[in-house]
Protein backbone atom coordinates (compact mmCIF):
# COMPACT_ATOMS: atom_id res chain seq x y z
CA UNK A 1 0.00 0.00 0.00
CA UNK A 2 1.00 3.72 -0.48
CA UNK A 3 2.82 6.20 2.27
CA UNK A 4 -0.65 8.40 1.68
CA UNK A 5 -2.64 5.23 2.89
CA UNK A 6 -1.04 4.80 6.05
CA UNK A 7 -1.49 8.65 7.07
CA UNK A 8 -5.63 9.49 7.60
CA UNK A 9 -7.51 12.18 6.95
CA UNK A 10 -5.67 14.47 8.64
CA UNK A 11 -2.60 14.36 6.41
CA UNK A 12 -4.13 13.65 3.13
CA UNK A 13 -5.45 17.15 3.65
CA UNK A 14 -2.01 18.65 3.60
CA UNK A 15 -0.35 16.22 1.16
CA UNK A 16 -3.68 16.43 -1.35
CA UNK A 17 -5.51 19.38 -0.54
CA UNK A 18 -7.22 19.54 -4.05
CA UNK A 19 -9.01 16.03 -4.14
CA UNK A 20 -12.06 15.62 -3.79
CA UNK A 21 -13.47 14.19 -0.32
CA UNK A 22 -17.03 14.25 -0.26
CA UNK A 23 -20.28 14.78 -2.51
CA UNK A 24 -23.18 16.28 -0.58
CA UNK A 25 -26.73 14.60 -1.75
CA UNK A 26 -27.73 18.05 -3.68
CA UNK A 27 -24.19 17.41 -5.61
CA UNK A 28 -21.95 19.51 -4.14
CA UNK A 29 -18.47 18.66 -3.33
CA UNK A 30 -15.42 19.62 -0.54
CA UNK A 31 -12.01 19.17 -1.16
CA UNK A 32 -9.81 17.32 1.64
CA UNK A 33 -8.32 20.74 2.27
CA UNK A 34 -11.40 22.41 2.20
CA UNK A 35 -12.78 19.96 4.72
CA UNK A 36 -9.66 20.23 6.90
CA UNK A 37 -9.95 23.97 7.49
CA UNK A 38 -13.30 23.28 8.38
CA UNK A 39 -12.97 20.74 10.60
CA UNK A 40 -9.78 22.88 12.07
CA UNK A 41 -12.14 26.32 12.87
CA UNK A 42 -14.79 23.87 14.39
CA UNK A 43 -12.21 22.16 16.43
CA UNK A 44 -10.56 25.20 18.16
CA UNK A 45 -14.60 26.59 18.30
CA UNK A 46 -14.88 23.48 20.68
CA UNK A 47 -12.16 24.17 22.81
CA UNK A 48 -13.01 28.13 22.84
CA UNK A 49 -16.49 27.05 24.35
CA UNK A 50 -14.68 25.84 27.11
CA UNK A 51 -15.53 21.71 25.94
CA UNK A 52 -12.16 19.85 27.38
CA UNK A 53 -11.54 16.21 26.85
CA UNK A 54 -13.62 13.72 27.48
CA UNK A 55 -16.37 15.88 26.59
CA UNK A 56 -19.70 14.89 24.85
CA UNK A 57 -20.96 16.73 21.40
CA UNK A 58 -23.92 15.26 20.16
CA UNK A 59 -25.57 15.77 16.62
CA UNK A 60 -28.70 14.87 15.22
CA UNK A 61 -27.39 15.84 11.55
CA UNK A 62 -28.54 14.33 8.61
CA UNK A 63 -26.69 12.72 5.75
CA UNK A 64 -24.37 14.58 4.81
CA UNK A 65 -20.40 15.93 5.17
CA UNK A 66 -21.58 17.99 7.69
CA UNK A 67 -21.90 14.42 10.21
CA UNK A 68 -18.12 13.38 8.82
CA UNK A 69 -17.37 17.15 9.87
CA UNK A 70 -18.08 16.56 13.21
CA UNK A 71 -16.90 13.39 13.72
CA UNK A 72 -13.27 14.42 12.67
CA UNK A 73 -13.44 17.94 14.49
CA UNK A 74 -13.70 16.17 18.14
CA UNK A 75 -11.76 13.20 16.97
CA UNK A 76 -8.77 15.93 17.18
CA UNK A 77 -9.85 17.52 20.38
CA UNK A 78 -9.95 14.23 22.73
CA UNK A 79 -14.35 14.44 22.70
CA UNK A 80 -16.83 12.44 22.44
CA UNK A 81 -18.83 12.11 19.42
CA UNK A 82 -22.39 10.51 19.56
CA UNK A 83 -24.67 10.56 16.72
CA UNK A 84 -28.26 10.82 17.36
CA UNK A 85 -31.00 9.33 15.72
CA UNK A 86 -33.42 12.29 14.03
CA UNK A 87 -36.28 9.74 13.72
CA UNK A 88 -36.46 9.34 17.65
CA UNK A 89 -39.02 11.40 19.29
CA UNK A 90 -38.26 14.62 21.05
CA UNK A 91 -38.63 12.69 24.45
CA UNK A 92 -36.19 10.41 23.30
CA UNK A 93 -33.81 12.60 21.85
CA UNK A 94 -33.85 14.40 24.81
CA UNK A 95 -32.90 11.08 26.80
CA UNK A 96 -29.95 10.38 25.34
CA UNK A 97 -28.95 14.28 25.13
CA UNK A 98 -29.54 14.48 29.25
CA UNK A 99 -27.85 10.44 29.19
CA UNK A 100 -24.44 11.00 27.36
CA UNK A 101 -24.01 14.40 29.61
CA UNK A 102 -23.59 16.60 26.18
CA UNK A 103 -22.09 19.52 26.28
CA UNK A 104 -22.91 21.07 22.68
CA UNK A 105 -25.58 19.89 20.26
CA UNK A 106 -25.63 20.23 16.36
CA UNK A 107 -28.98 19.28 14.90
CA UNK A 108 -30.70 19.90 11.80
CA UNK A 109 -32.95 22.89 11.89
CA UNK A 110 -36.33 20.93 11.60
CA UNK A 111 -35.30 18.98 14.49
CA UNK A 112 -33.76 21.66 16.29
CA UNK A 113 -37.49 23.33 16.48
CA UNK A 114 -39.17 19.86 17.81
CA UNK A 115 -36.59 20.32 20.87
CA UNK A 116 -38.20 21.96 23.88
CA UNK A 117 -35.05 24.51 25.22
CA UNK A 118 -34.77 23.39 28.52
CA UNK A 119 -33.86 19.41 26.79
CA UNK A 120 -30.41 20.65 24.70
CA UNK A 121 -26.97 21.42 26.30
CA UNK A 122 -26.34 25.56 26.63
CA UNK A 123 -24.23 25.24 23.56
CA UNK A 124 -26.78 25.11 20.73
CA UNK A 125 -26.27 24.55 16.64
CA UNK A 126 -28.54 24.34 14.13
CA UNK A 127 -27.65 23.41 10.07
CA UNK A 128 -29.78 24.76 8.35
CA UNK A 129 -32.69 27.42 9.06
CA UNK A 130 -33.37 30.17 11.70
CA UNK A 131 -34.49 28.73 15.61
CA UNK A 132 -35.10 30.81 18.14
CA UNK A 133 -32.73 29.70 21.27
CA UNK A 134 -30.31 28.21 18.36
CA UNK A 135 -27.18 29.84 16.61
CA UNK A 136 -26.42 28.80 13.30
CA UNK A 137 -23.83 26.24 13.02
CA UNK A 138 -22.37 27.87 9.50
CA UNK A 139 -21.36 30.76 11.25
CA UNK A 140 -19.71 28.56 14.30
CA UNK A 141 -15.81 28.96 14.50
CA UNK A 142 -15.76 30.93 11.17
CA UNK A 143 -13.44 33.50 13.20
CA UNK A 144 -11.03 30.74 14.30
CA UNK A 145 -7.50 29.92 12.55
CA UNK A 146 -7.89 27.10 9.55
CA UNK A 147 -4.76 25.41 10.54
CA UNK A 148 -4.70 22.42 13.64
CA UNK A 149 -5.19 23.16 17.30
CA UNK A 150 -2.38 22.78 19.02
CA UNK A 151 -1.88 20.05 21.42
CA UNK A 152 -4.51 17.65 19.40
CA UNK A 153 -5.74 14.24 20.94
CA UNK A 154 -7.71 11.50 19.81
CA UNK A 155 -11.35 11.57 20.39
CA UNK A 156 -13.90 8.88 20.08
CA UNK A 157 -17.24 8.33 18.85
CA UNK A 158 -19.53 7.07 21.70
CA UNK A 159 -22.47 5.63 19.59
CA UNK A 160 -25.94 4.13 21.47
CA UNK A 161 -26.79 0.93 21.21
CA UNK A 162 -30.23 -0.08 19.46
CA UNK A 163 -32.51 -0.42 22.29
CA UNK A 164 -34.41 -3.01 21.13
CA UNK A 165 -35.00 -3.80 25.25
CA UNK A 166 -35.87 -0.75 26.86
CA UNK A 167 -33.48 2.78 26.62
CA UNK A 168 -30.51 2.85 24.94
CA UNK A 169 -26.84 2.78 26.03
CA UNK A 170 -23.87 4.48 25.09
CA UNK A 171 -21.01 2.60 24.36
CA UNK A 172 -18.13 4.43 25.55
CA UNK A 173 -14.48 3.27 24.69
CA UNK A 174 -11.90 4.81 26.77
CA UNK A 175 -10.06 7.66 25.06
CA UNK A 176 -6.16 7.37 24.40
CA UNK A 177 -3.79 9.92 25.59
CA UNK A 178 -2.33 10.55 22.18
CA UNK A 179 -2.89 12.04 18.75
CA UNK A 180 -5.55 10.86 16.53
CA UNK A 181 -3.18 9.16 13.87
CA UNK A 182 -2.13 6.84 16.70
CA UNK A 183 -5.70 5.17 15.81
CA UNK A 184 -6.20 6.34 12.06
CA UNK A 185 -4.31 2.81 11.36
CA UNK A 186 -7.10 0.59 12.68
CA UNK A 187 -9.44 2.66 10.53
CA UNK A 188 -7.19 2.49 7.03
CA UNK A 189 -6.24 -1.25 7.64
CA UNK A 190 -10.52 -2.10 7.92
CA UNK A 191 -10.63 -0.42 4.36
CA UNK A 192 -7.47 -2.56 2.81
CA UNK A 193 -9.33 -5.36 4.11
CA UNK A 194 -11.57 -5.23 1.05
CA UNK A 195 -9.00 -4.64 -1.40
CA UNK A 196 -9.22 -0.81 -0.95
CA UNK A 197 -6.16 0.98 -3.13
CA UNK A 198 -4.71 3.89 -2.77
CA UNK A 199 -8.22 5.87 -4.59
CA UNK A 200 -11.01 5.18 -4.54
CA UNK A 201 -14.95 6.09 -4.42
CA UNK A 202 -17.10 4.90 -1.63
CA UNK A 203 -21.33 5.78 -1.66
CA UNK A 204 -23.34 6.14 1.30
CA UNK A 205 -26.37 4.87 1.58
CA UNK A 206 -27.92 4.55 4.55
CA UNK A 207 -27.78 6.65 8.18
CA UNK A 208 -24.98 8.11 9.04
CA UNK A 209 -26.35 8.10 12.49
CA UNK A 210 -25.58 4.16 12.69
CA UNK A 211 -22.48 2.90 13.55
CA UNK A 212 -21.52 0.75 10.39
CA UNK A 213 -22.25 3.53 7.38
CA UNK A 214 -20.74 5.73 9.62
CA UNK A 215 -17.40 3.75 10.50
CA UNK A 216 -17.36 2.23 6.82
CA UNK A 217 -17.23 6.05 5.55
CA UNK A 218 -14.81 7.50 7.82
CA UNK A 219 -12.33 4.39 7.28
CA UNK A 220 -12.05 5.09 3.71
CA UNK A 221 -12.10 8.78 4.26
CA UNK A 222 -9.21 8.01 5.71
CA UNK A 223 -7.38 5.86 2.98
CA UNK A 224 -8.23 8.74 0.88
CA UNK A 225 -11.23 7.70 -1.09
CA UNK A 226 -14.06 10.25 -2.16
CA UNK A 227 -16.86 9.68 0.13
CA UNK A 228 -20.24 10.12 -1.99
CA UNK A 229 -23.79 10.84 0.38
CA UNK A 230 -27.37 10.16 -0.06
CA UNK A 231 -29.87 11.14 1.62
CA UNK A 232 -31.42 8.38 1.84
CA UNK A 233 -31.80 4.49 0.14
CA UNK A 234 -33.62 4.21 -3.27
CA UNK A 235 -32.74 1.26 -5.19
CA UNK A 236 -32.14 3.20 -8.43
CA UNK A 237 -30.32 6.26 -7.25
CA UNK A 238 -27.96 3.86 -5.66
CA UNK A 239 -27.41 2.07 -9.26
CA UNK A 240 -27.23 5.64 -10.83
CA UNK A 241 -24.63 7.18 -9.06
CA UNK A 242 -22.40 3.90 -8.68
CA UNK A 243 -22.15 4.84 -12.80
CA UNK A 244 -22.11 8.26 -12.41
CA UNK A 245 -19.16 8.06 -9.65
CA UNK A 246 -17.14 5.72 -10.64
CA UNK A 247 -18.38 4.04 -7.07
CA UNK A 248 -15.85 0.83 -5.77
CA UNK A 249 -17.39 0.17 -2.89
CA UNK A 250 -20.51 0.45 -0.31
CA UNK A 251 -21.74 -0.31 2.90
CA UNK A 252 -25.47 -2.03 2.36
CA UNK A 253 -27.77 -4.21 4.58
CA UNK A 254 -29.32 -7.41 3.04
CA UNK A 255 -33.20 -5.38 3.16
CA UNK A 256 -31.06 -3.40 0.33
CA UNK A 257 -30.04 -6.46 -1.29
CA UNK A 258 -33.63 -7.16 -1.71
CA UNK A 259 -35.16 -3.90 -2.79
CA UNK A 260 -31.84 -3.50 -5.93
CA UNK A 261 -33.31 -7.40 -6.72
CA UNK A 262 -36.87 -6.24 -6.88
CA UNK A 263 -36.00 -3.82 -9.49
CA UNK A 264 -36.93 -4.97 -13.26
CA UNK A 265 -34.04 -6.74 -14.91
CA UNK A 266 -34.30 -4.15 -17.62
CA UNK A 267 -33.33 -1.25 -15.21
CA UNK A 268 -30.50 -2.89 -13.48
CA UNK A 269 -29.20 -3.45 -16.82
CA UNK A 270 -28.97 0.23 -18.04
CA UNK A 271 -26.20 1.28 -15.71
CA UNK A 272 -22.61 0.67 -15.69
CA UNK A 273 -21.52 -1.42 -12.58
CA UNK A 274 -18.02 -2.37 -13.30
CA UNK A 275 -16.56 -0.08 -10.89
CA UNK A 276 -17.31 -1.78 -8.26
CA UNK A 277 -14.72 -3.81 -6.08
CA UNK A 278 -16.68 -4.66 -2.60
CA UNK A 279 -19.84 -4.21 -1.65
CA UNK A 280 -20.12 -4.52 1.80
CA UNK A 281 -23.10 -5.85 4.24
CA UNK A 282 -24.14 -6.91 7.85
CA UNK A 283 -26.70 -5.50 9.93
CA UNK A 284 -28.91 -8.85 10.00
CA UNK A 285 -28.33 -12.57 8.64
CA UNK A 286 -28.78 -12.10 4.94
CA UNK A 287 -30.89 -14.82 3.60
CA UNK A 288 -28.41 -17.52 1.45
CA UNK A 289 -30.73 -17.04 -1.80
CA UNK A 290 -30.99 -13.41 -1.78
CA UNK A 291 -27.22 -13.35 -1.40
CA UNK A 292 -26.35 -15.98 -4.16
CA UNK A 293 -28.79 -13.33 -6.19
CA UNK A 294 -26.38 -10.99 -5.85
CA UNK A 295 -22.89 -12.41 -5.99
CA UNK A 296 -24.75 -13.54 -9.60
CA UNK A 297 -24.85 -10.16 -10.87
CA UNK A 298 -22.46 -8.35 -9.59
CA UNK A 299 -20.03 -10.93 -9.19
CA UNK A 300 -17.72 -12.71 -6.23
CA UNK A 301 -17.55 -9.05 -4.67
CA UNK A 302 -19.79 -9.05 -2.13
CA UNK A 303 -17.89 -9.18 1.38
CA UNK A 304 -20.22 -9.98 5.20
CA UNK A 305 -18.77 -9.25 8.78
CA UNK A 306 -20.53 -9.69 11.93
CA UNK A 307 -20.07 -6.73 14.29
CA UNK A 308 -22.04 -4.52 16.80
CA UNK A 309 -21.77 -1.33 18.68
CA UNK A 310 -19.37 -3.55 21.28
CA UNK A 311 -17.23 -4.93 19.14
CA UNK A 312 -16.36 -6.69 15.93
CA UNK A 313 -16.41 -9.91 15.45
CA UNK A 314 -15.89 -12.35 11.79
CA UNK A 315 -15.41 -11.07 8.45
CA UNK A 316 -16.06 -13.41 5.26
CA UNK A 317 -14.79 -12.50 2.03
CA UNK A 318 -16.92 -13.70 -1.30
CA UNK A 319 -14.73 -16.81 -2.10
CA UNK A 320 -15.27 -18.40 1.93
CA UNK A 321 -18.40 -18.00 1.92
CA UNK A 322 -19.29 -19.33 -1.87
CA UNK A 323 -17.31 -22.58 0.04
CA UNK A 324 -19.34 -21.65 2.95
CA UNK A 325 -23.18 -20.37 2.05
CA UNK A 326 -24.74 -18.51 5.18
CA UNK A 327 -21.28 -18.18 7.12
CA UNK A 328 -20.06 -14.52 8.58
CA UNK A 329 -16.59 -15.78 8.36
CA UNK A 330 -13.98 -16.78 11.29
CA UNK A 331 -13.11 -14.85 13.83
CA UNK A 332 -10.79 -12.01 13.01
CA UNK A 333 -7.30 -11.79 14.01
CA UNK A 334 -5.94 -11.51 17.43
CA UNK A 335 -9.92 -12.38 18.22
CA UNK A 336 -11.40 -15.10 20.22
CA UNK A 337 -14.51 -16.35 19.87
CA UNK A 338 -16.60 -18.75 22.00
CA UNK A 339 -20.03 -20.02 21.65
CA UNK A 340 -20.88 -20.16 25.22
CA UNK A 341 -24.30 -22.38 26.73
CA UNK A 342 -27.10 -20.87 29.60
CA UNK A 343 -24.78 -22.14 32.46
CA UNK A 344 -21.61 -20.19 30.78
CA UNK A 345 -20.17 -23.79 29.55
CA UNK A 346 -18.42 -23.79 26.03
CA UNK A 347 -20.02 -25.83 23.32
CA UNK A 348 -19.20 -27.93 20.96
CA UNK A 349 -18.78 -27.28 17.44
CA UNK A 350 -22.07 -27.27 15.89
CA UNK A 351 -24.13 -26.61 18.66
CA UNK A 352 -25.75 -23.33 18.87
CA UNK A 353 -25.64 -20.72 21.96
CA UNK A 354 -24.30 -17.50 22.68
CA UNK A 355 -21.50 -15.78 20.94
CA UNK A 356 -18.85 -14.52 23.48
CA UNK A 357 -15.75 -12.86 22.57
CA UNK A 358 -12.44 -10.91 23.25
CA UNK A 359 -9.27 -9.38 22.30
CA UNK A 360 -6.07 -11.38 22.27
CA UNK A 361 -7.04 -12.13 25.96
CA UNK A 362 -8.64 -9.48 27.38
CA UNK A 363 -12.39 -7.97 27.04
CA UNK A 364 -12.81 -5.31 25.05
CA UNK A 365 -12.24 -1.87 26.42
CA UNK A 366 -15.34 -0.39 26.77
CA UNK A 367 -18.30 0.22 29.23
CA UNK A 368 -21.78 0.64 29.12
CA UNK A 369 -22.38 4.69 29.67
CA UNK A 370 -24.34 5.15 33.28
CA UNK A 371 -25.24 1.52 33.34
CA UNK A 372 -22.42 -1.33 35.68
CA UNK A 373 -24.79 -3.50 35.58
CA UNK A 374 -25.62 -3.53 32.06
CA UNK A 375 -21.85 -4.08 31.64
CA UNK A 376 -21.23 -5.98 34.38
CA UNK A 377 -23.90 -8.54 32.74
CA UNK A 378 -22.70 -8.33 29.23
CA UNK A 379 -19.05 -10.16 30.18
CA UNK A 380 -17.75 -13.83 31.31
CA UNK A 381 -14.33 -13.72 32.52
CA UNK A 382 -12.52 -12.26 29.42
CA UNK A 383 -14.99 -11.87 27.21
CA UNK A 384 -18.21 -10.36 26.07
CA UNK A 385 -21.80 -10.55 24.16
CA UNK A 386 -23.45 -8.35 22.28
CA UNK A 387 -26.26 -11.11 22.68
CA UNK A 388 -25.90 -12.51 19.45
CA UNK A 389 -26.70 -16.40 19.11
CA UNK A 390 -24.68 -18.70 16.80
CA UNK A 391 -22.72 -21.61 16.55
CA UNK A 392 -19.00 -22.37 15.26
CA UNK A 393 -18.61 -25.06 12.19
CA UNK A 394 -15.73 -27.50 12.34
CA UNK A 395 -13.61 -25.58 10.64
CA UNK A 396 -14.30 -22.91 13.06
CA UNK A 397 -16.15 -20.81 10.32
CA UNK A 398 -19.11 -18.70 12.40
CA UNK A 399 -22.55 -18.63 11.49
CA UNK A 400 -25.00 -16.19 13.01
CA UNK A 401 -28.86 -17.71 13.57
CA UNK A 402 -30.54 -14.60 15.83
CA UNK A 403 -30.62 -11.64 18.54
CA UNK A 404 -30.95 -13.51 22.24
CA UNK A 405 -33.89 -11.03 22.69
CA UNK A 406 -35.70 -12.45 19.30
CA UNK A 407 -35.43 -16.01 20.34
CA UNK A 408 -39.02 -17.78 20.23
CA UNK A 409 -39.63 -20.71 22.60
CA UNK A 410 -42.41 -22.95 21.40
CA UNK A 411 -43.67 -25.88 23.21
CA UNK A 412 -39.88 -26.16 24.41
CA UNK A 413 -37.97 -25.45 21.41
CA UNK A 414 -36.02 -22.66 20.43
CA UNK A 415 -37.11 -21.37 16.68
CA UNK A 416 -35.03 -18.68 15.57
CA UNK A 417 -37.12 -15.77 13.71
CA UNK A 418 -34.51 -15.12 11.63
CA UNK A 419 -34.26 -18.55 10.04
CA UNK A 420 -38.59 -18.13 8.98
CA UNK A 421 -37.75 -14.51 8.03
CA UNK A 422 -35.46 -15.33 5.28
CA UNK A 423 -37.19 -18.33 3.89
CA UNK A 424 -40.67 -15.38 3.61
CA UNK A 425 -38.15 -13.11 2.03
CA UNK A 426 -37.66 -14.55 -0.67
CA UNK A 427 -41.06 -14.86 -1.85
CA UNK A 428 -42.35 -12.00 -4.56
CA UNK A 429 -44.89 -10.92 -2.86
CA UNK A 430 -43.10 -9.68 0.28
CA UNK A 431 -40.85 -6.54 0.90
CA UNK A 432 -40.18 -7.18 4.13
CA UNK A 433 -41.08 -9.19 7.53
CA UNK A 434 -40.34 -9.91 10.84
CA UNK A 435 -40.70 -13.25 12.86
CA UNK A 436 -42.26 -12.77 16.45
CA UNK A 437 -43.35 -14.65 19.16
CA UNK A 438 -47.11 -14.28 20.73
CA UNK A 439 -48.71 -15.72 23.79
CA UNK A 440 -50.09 -18.85 22.92
CA UNK A 441 -52.14 -20.86 25.92
CA UNK A 442 -50.97 -24.23 24.85
CA UNK A 443 -47.45 -24.36 23.41
CA UNK A 444 -46.10 -20.62 25.31
CA UNK A 445 -45.43 -19.16 22.84
CA UNK A 446 -46.97 -19.37 18.62
CA UNK A 447 -45.15 -17.83 15.59
CA UNK A 448 -46.81 -15.08 13.66
CA UNK A 449 -45.09 -13.40 10.58
CA UNK A 450 -45.75 -9.58 10.08
CA UNK A 451 -44.83 -8.83 6.68
CA UNK A 452 -44.90 -6.16 4.30
CA UNK A 453 -46.30 -7.00 0.95
CA UNK A 454 -44.43 -5.07 -2.12
CA UNK A 455 -45.77 -2.23 -3.53
CA UNK A 456 -49.05 -3.40 -5.84
CA UNK A 457 -50.01 -6.34 -3.53
CA UNK A 458 -53.25 -6.83 -1.53
CA UNK A 459 -52.66 -7.32 1.95
CA UNK A 460 -55.44 -9.73 2.01
CA UNK A 461 -56.66 -13.37 3.04
CA UNK A 462 -55.48 -14.65 -0.47
CA UNK A 463 -51.65 -13.36 0.33
CA UNK A 464 -51.88 -14.78 3.53
CA UNK A 465 -53.09 -18.53 2.26
CA UNK A 466 -50.37 -17.79 0.22
CA UNK A 467 -47.47 -16.82 2.43
CA UNK A 468 -48.52 -20.38 4.43
CA UNK A 469 -48.46 -22.76 1.95
CA UNK A 470 -45.33 -20.86 0.82
CA UNK A 471 -43.41 -21.94 4.42
CA UNK A 472 -45.01 -25.51 4.06
CA UNK A 473 -43.08 -26.41 1.58
CA UNK A 474 -39.70 -25.00 2.74
CA UNK A 475 -39.86 -24.66 6.58
CA UNK A 476 -40.62 -27.98 9.21
CA UNK A 477 -43.33 -28.01 10.66
CA UNK A 478 -42.38 -26.54 13.96
CA UNK A 479 -40.88 -23.61 12.41
CA UNK A 480 -43.74 -22.38 10.33
CA UNK A 481 -45.99 -19.53 10.94
CA UNK A 482 -49.46 -19.83 13.04
CA UNK A 483 -50.92 -16.68 10.99
CA UNK A 484 -49.61 -13.57 8.69
CA UNK A 485 -50.53 -9.95 9.85
CA UNK A 486 -49.57 -7.24 7.38
CA UNK A 487 -48.33 -3.45 8.13
CA UNK A 488 -47.64 -1.09 5.63
CA UNK A 489 -44.20 -0.25 7.62
CA UNK A 490 -42.15 -1.10 10.45
CA UNK A 491 -41.09 0.25 13.66
CA UNK A 492 -37.41 0.79 13.63
CA UNK A 493 -34.83 1.92 15.98
CA UNK A 494 -32.44 4.41 15.92
CA UNK A 495 -30.00 1.63 13.82
CA UNK A 496 -33.03 0.59 11.42
CA UNK A 497 -33.47 -2.66 13.54
CA UNK A 498 -37.39 -3.85 13.31
CA UNK A 499 -38.29 -2.94 17.17
CA UNK A 500 -39.80 -6.02 17.50
CA UNK A 501 -41.32 -5.39 20.88
CA UNK A 502 -43.30 -2.84 19.71
CA UNK A 503 -44.66 -6.02 16.94
CA UNK A 504 -45.24 -7.82 20.38
CA UNK A 505 -47.23 -5.36 22.01
CA UNK A 506 -49.46 -4.66 19.15
CA UNK A 507 -50.38 -8.64 18.11
CA UNK A 508 -50.04 -10.25 21.38
CA UNK A 509 -53.84 -9.58 22.13
CA UNK A 510 -54.66 -10.86 18.50
CA UNK A 511 -56.61 -13.44 18.31
CA UNK A 512 -55.33 -16.49 17.23
CA UNK A 513 -56.55 -18.32 13.92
Amino acid sequence: MSGNLTSGFYRIAQTRPDQIAVVDPDGSSLTFGELARRVNQVSRAMRSRGLVPRDVVAGLVRNSHEHLELVLATGQVGLYYVPVNWHLSPAEIGYILRDSGAKMVVAAGEHAQELPIAAPPANRLTVGGVVAGWEPYAEFGRDEREDEPEERRCGLVMGYTSGTTGHPKGVRAPIPDAEPESVLGGFIEFAAAYGAGPAGVHLVCSPLYHAAPSGHALAFLHAGHTVVIQEKFDPESVLRDIERYHVTTSHLVPTHFHRLLQLPGQTRGRYDLSSLQALIHAGAPCPVPIKQQMLDWVGPIVWEYLASTEGYVARVSPQEWIAKPGTVGRPLPGLTVKILGPAGQELPGGEPGMIYFGYRGHAPAFEYHNDPEKTSAGRLGDLITAGDLGYLDEDGYLFLLDRRTDLIISGGVNIYPAEIEQHLITHPSVDDVAVIGVPDHEWGHSILAVVQPSAGTAADAELAASLLAYCSEGLASFKRPRRIEFVSDFPRTEAGKVQRRVLRDRFAQAPAD
